[in-house]
């Protein structure tokens, strides 16, 4: 087979189409050709979120709102919403009448079905023998396909009038009669395609029997992208977002300081994932290391830039740090128990169930002889329902909670003697309390859990101490 590769398109980059148009396309990477390239395509930024709820701060998208008002309209209006800016879109993006009726035709017919299935559901389960909670991950599925539907046609279409042989390819299932494994949609859906001719352009959510949402949430089209890669023997995976993989947030650290990664492998890919700060989902990255494939990320607005390249068997040529990476608003939920010395299993099991049960996310966790923290990332209405659980199986136990951040030093190699004591100093020189701290024998990362208020500074003296190179000598490793 021909030397291809597959790239997934972010949101904001999508949001862009003349970007995406001469900066991806018609830039490719390895090659003069335009083609041998398969792009997976996320929804225009800040559709999901209309069509769930909102990513960061939670607001009620037509999902929420439906999931949560059985008795009454309110999820109408979130749709009224969510059309009004797809058709605005559409507006900006098409300028001639006759391809923008068939544009606003085909997400139209997919919206008012959408409308139809919600009202109907709603209607039958008024009903007592009908349970709404058993339908509502079917729901959500449904929602979240329109959105990838929608830029993946409209992107096919655009660059069909651009010239370019580019194929819609739809794996949302959308009235299927048959479901399918998420592999078998995507071999089917491939059969025909002529790679060295054609260039498709596919919808990053894909239907299957199993349901990607359930397992990968608004992580799926990652795993879209990496089974598409993995399945077609891609020789390299790409993702391009609105920015670089950088050492540190530029926001925070600032656009000088913050430089490109440009190396590294799937471990530290990994350890941001679990700080909400992903390149790539966990899941989707075992796709491509178990089968060799490179991860890339770049920039779509610095085209000419190489971006990072992530591979499983990348080691620094020196033991360093590569990020600095964290996430606020995490709760520290600690149970202390006196009975739970030489019983900690049995207080684990059912801490977990309850965590797993209100969909909270673990970012890292300590246990000693009668106490259990967990630095969780979720609601507080959520761990208040974790707390009052617990609180019923265990009332003899104390139960606390406190808002905490997280900020960690990543690196494919820190085998550096001294490197934890020498951080923890450079923390105290600003005077940060480290309220605890983690490093595992792997010694990819060290985690520090401090005060929320000290995140940002945190950061800054961090990237600063372990990353910046200085005049007065610090080198970018702390080998020497």
């Amino acid at each position: 087979m021909q030397f291809h590769t597959v790239e997934k398109i972010g949101g904001t980059s999508m949001s862009d189409y003349v970007a995406v148009r001469d900066n991806i396309i018609l830039k490719p990477v390895h090659n003069e050709s335009i083609y041998n390239r398969v792009f997976v395509v996320s929804a225009y930024g800040g559709i999901t979120n209309l069509l769930l709820e909102h990513k960061k701060n939670g607001t009620s998208g037509v999902y929420a709102e439906f999931a949560n008002s059985l008795n009454d309209d309110s999820w109408i209006e979130a749709m009224e919403k969510l059309k009004q800016e797809i058709f605005a879109i559409n507006q900006q993006l098409f300028n001639d009448k006759k391809t923008l009726k068939q544009a606003n035709e085909f997400i139209g017919e997919r919206l008012e079905d959408a409308e139809r299935v919600l009202a109907d559901l709603q209607r039958l389960c008024q009903h007592g023998h009908f349970a709404l909670d058993m339908h509502l991950a079917t729901v959500r599925e449904m929602l979240a396909s329109i959105g990838e539907a929608h830029s993946a046609w409209n992107t096919a279409t655009l660059l069909k009038k651009d010239k370019i042989n580019a194929r819609y390819v739809d794996l949302t299932g959308w009235q299927t009669d048959k479901h399918m494994k998420l592999d078998e949609r995507i071999d089917k859906a491939f059969a025909e395609i002529d790679l060295s001719k054609e260039l498709p352009i596919v919808t990053g959510y894909a239907h299957s029997d199993d349901g990607l949402m359930s397992t990968f949430d608004r992580g799926y089209s990652e795993m879209t992208f990496s089974r598409i890669a993995v399945l077609t023997n891609a020789n390299e995976a790409i993702i391009h977002k609105e920015f670089h993989l950088s050492s540190a947030d530029p926001r925070l650290v600032g656009e000088d300081n913050a430089v490109p990664i440009g190396r590294t492998n799937y471990d530290v890919a990994d350890q941001l994932a679990n700080l909400g700060m992903e390149a790539i989902h966990p899941k989707a990255a075992k796709g491509l290391r178990q089968n060799n494939i490179p991860l890339r990320v770049r920039n779509t607005f610095e085209p000419e830039h190489a971006g990072t390249l992530i591979t499983g068997d990348y080691i620094s040529s020196k033991p360093c740090v590569e990020i600095i990476a964290g996430c606020k608003h995490v709760y520290a939920f600690e149970l202390f128990d006196q009975d739970m010395a030489g019983n900690i299993d049995v207080y684990d099991r059912e801490i977990l169930a309850q965590i797993r049960k209100n969909k909270a996310h673990i970012i890292s966790k300590d246990i000693n002889a009668n106490t259990i923290t967990h630095y969780l990332s979720a609601s507080l209405k959520n761990i208040r329902r974790i707390r009052e659980a617990l609180q019923e199986q265990f009332p003899e136990a104390e139960i606390n909670q406190q808002k905490v951040a997280i900020v960690s030093a990543i690196g494919s190699d820190m085998k550096i003697p001294g490197i934890l004591a020498r951080t923890v100093s450079a923390l105290a020189e600003k005077n940060i309390s480290v309220l605890a701290m983690h490093q595992s024998m792997r010694q990819v990362d060290m985690q520090f859990i401090i005060d929320e208020d000290d995140y940002a500074d945190a950061i800054k003296n961090l990237h600063s101490y372990l990353v910046e190179v200085h005049d007065h000598g610090r080198a970018i490793c702390l080998a020497s």
